[in-house]
C-alpha cells in the first residue's frame, strides 16, 4: 500500500484532520511497553499451570501469551489495552475497527516483524516519517492507528 489517498478513503485526511495522527508514534511505543508489562504478568501466572516447566520456555510462553493477548484485544475494540490507555485504536483503509480476522492479520505480521531488527527498523522509520504514522504492518495492510475521536 502506499500514501495514495484513494487508498486509503476510510482514513481520516492527514492534511486536513491531523489530530487524528497527533503524537500516534510515541503513544504506539508506550502502549507497547503497558503491553509487554501486561504480557509478562499473564505469563507469569499460567507458570504454575504448568507444572513450573514455563519457567524452561518463558520466552516462549510470553510470546504465545502476547500473540493470544493481541488478537482478543484488538478484536474486541480495535485497540490492546495499552493502546486504550494511550487513546487510540487502529482503523482499516476503510476506517472501520478491526474484526477477529485483521486482527489475527495484523497481530500475525506484528510478530513476524519483532523476529527481525531490519523490520523493526522499517516499521519505526514509516511510522515517523509516513502522512497517517503507519507502521511496516499499517502499510502493508492499508490499516492506521488513529487518536480516538473523543481525544481530538
Amino acid at each position: 500500500m502506499s500514501d495514495n489517498p484513494h487508498t486509503h478513503w476510510g482514513l481520516p485526511d492527514p492534511e486536513r484532520q491531523p489530530g487524528f495522527y497527533e503524537s500516534v508514534p510515541i503513544k504506539r511505543l508506550l502502549a507497547f511497553v503497558v503491553d509487554l508489562i501486561i504480557t509478562v504478568v499473564l505469563a507469569a501466572l499460567l507458570v504454575p499451570l504448568t507444572a513450573f516447566t514455563g519457567i524452561f520456555f518463558f520466552p516462549f510462553l510470553v510470546a504465545v501469551v502476547g500473540f493470544a493477548y493481541r488478537v482478543v484485544t484488538i478484536a474486541n475494540g480495535s485497540a490492546t489495552l495499552g493502546m486504550r490507555v494511550m487513546g487510540i485504536e487502529f482503523r482499516t483503509s476503510r476506517g472501520e475497527r478491526f474484526d477477529l480476522g485483521m486482527a489475527i492479520l495484523h497481530t500475525s505480521l506484528f510478530t513476524v516483524w519483532g523476529m527481525f531488527v531490519i523490520a523493526q527498523i522499517v516499521s519505526v522509520v514509516l511510522m515517523l516519517t509516513s502522512a497517517r504514522k503507519q507502521g511496516l504492518s499499517d502499510f502493508i495492510l492499508g490499516t492506521a492507528a488513529i487518536n480516538r475521536a473523543a481525544d481530538i
